[in-house]
Formats: structure tokens, C-alpha cells, sequence
């Protein structure tokens, strides 16, 4: 064999070998798919994977997120503006994986949704709605991994 091909190969073997590390950071968790669709979650560590037969589909993170709502909606025959912020988190990233990547308009949605089912919104307090709506959230998001941590909506 010559030294060009050992060279080569030795080299394919060290990018192989340092492609299939893979250091995930505290508060994260990594997705990976392999090529048959099976999927498989990564922890914060260090852990390989097979290069080129698994890949990253998405890097969740655990810490808190903030989403801006700023939406106008019909309220008690009126057109009102709802606005604010709904603070959420990830608690169970295998439940939370299919639908990570929506999860902003998916909850967006629930909460006009959750608003929608408050009779006369606009005459209850606002820590009152705020909470009835955090409940709400959460009774519907649970079951895909994700909790409403804090609703801090108002409506003009």
C-alpha cells in the first residue's frame, strides 16, 4: 500500500472519529433521527453517534422561552387587542419533539382558543383571566412535554 493511501484512510478514520462525538450543553437536549426513522433523545454529556447514518433534528432547550402575543379578536361583539407575553418551557423533549418546531403557534392558538371559551373577558381581572388562561394552557400542553410557566396577557 502506498503512503498516500494509508494517509487517506487514516485520515476518513479521524473525521469519522471526530464527527461522532457529540458534547451537548446543560439545559439541552439533542433529537437524532438515523435513516430509518428511528429516533433517539441525547441528554446535556458527551455521547457518540454514527456519522452519517444519524443526524441532529433539533437541539431543544430546557430553559424557559418567552413568547409575544399581540393579536386582535373579536371579544363580547367587539374587536379586542389582546397583548402580552406567555412564558413556557420544555419539561419532556421526546413528547415535546414532534411539535417543537411549532410550538409558538400552538400555543398562540390555545391561548385565543382558552380566551375565546371565558365568557365576558373583558369584565373578569386580569391576574383572574391570566391564571385561568395559564390553567387552561396547561391542561392542553402537558401531554406534549410542555408547561405555560407564566401568562401576563391584557386586553384593550
Amino acid at each position: 500500500m502506498s503512503q498516500t493511501l494509508i494517509l487517506t484512510l487514516l485520515s476518513i478514520v479521524a473525521l469519522l472519529a471526530f464527527f461522532s462525538v457529540k458534547r451537548i450543553p446543560e439545559g439541552t437536549v439533542y433529537t437524532l433521527r438515523r435513516l430509518g426513522g428511528q429516533a433517539r433523545t441525547l441528554t446535556s454529556g458527551t455521547h457518540f453517534v454514527v456519522p452519517l447514518i444519524e443526524r441532529i433534528v433539533h437541539r431543544i432547550s430546557l430553559t424557559g422561552r418567552t413568547l409575544a402575543v399581540d393579536e386582535s379578536m373579536p371579544v363580547d361583539g367587539t374587536s379586542c387587542r389582546l397583548s402580552g407575553q406567555i412564558w413556557w418551557q420544555v419539561l419532556d423533549a421526546e413528547r415535546a419533539d414532534p411539535m417543537i418546531e411549532r410550538a409558538d403557534e400552538l400555543i398562540r392558538t390555545r391561548v385565543v382558543n382558552a380566551l375565546r371559551d371565558i365568557e365576558r373577558p373583558a369584565d373578569e381581572a386580569a391576574d383572574s383571566r391570566n391564571l385561568r388562561l395559564k390553567k387552561a394552557l396547561n391542561d392542553t400542553l402537558r401531554e406534549r412535554g410542555v408547561v405555560v410557566t407564566r401568562v401576563q396577557l391584557a386586553l384593550a
